[in-house]
């Protein structure tokens, strides 16, 4: 089975900490960044990524204002960008989708969710 590498970006290391550690329980292999430019930077240098969870709410550059900078790189046009945020208020999903997220997650994360939403990608 081939692995999936996943792109967690939240400014957050407690957030990265324990979904890496979730993922990687369960074959995933993960790498992180703190921002969503260091984010975009590392995309356009590292060719590899299967999936992208994003924090929606984050300083300097969020969710909404990164994704569409991240479908826009050629070799991350199809990869899945899965929003994460904490704001799980009425409309939030569309909002995230309008911005180019292929599924959304609330915080605090429901592992089985997360897994399903993954797993269908």
């Amino acid at each position: 089975m081939n692995r999936k590498k996943v792109l967690i970006i939240d400014d957050d290391s407690r957030n990265i900490f324990a979904l890496t550690a979730t993922l990687k329980s369960r074959s995933f292999e993960c790498i992180s960044c703190l921002s969503a430019p260091e984010a975009i930077e590392l995309l356009q240098k590292q060719k590899d990524i299967d999936i992208i969870l994003i924090d929606m709410m984050m300083p300097e550059m969020d969710g909404y204002d990164a994704i569409p900078l991240i479908k826009e790189l050629p070799d991350y046009k199809q990869v899945p960008v899965i929003a994460v945020t904490a704001q799980a208020m009425t409309g939030d999903r569309e909002k995230c989708i309008e911005a180019g997220a292929d599924d959304y997650i609330s915080k605090p994360i429901n592992v089985d969710k997360l897994m399903l939403v993954l797993n269908q990608l």
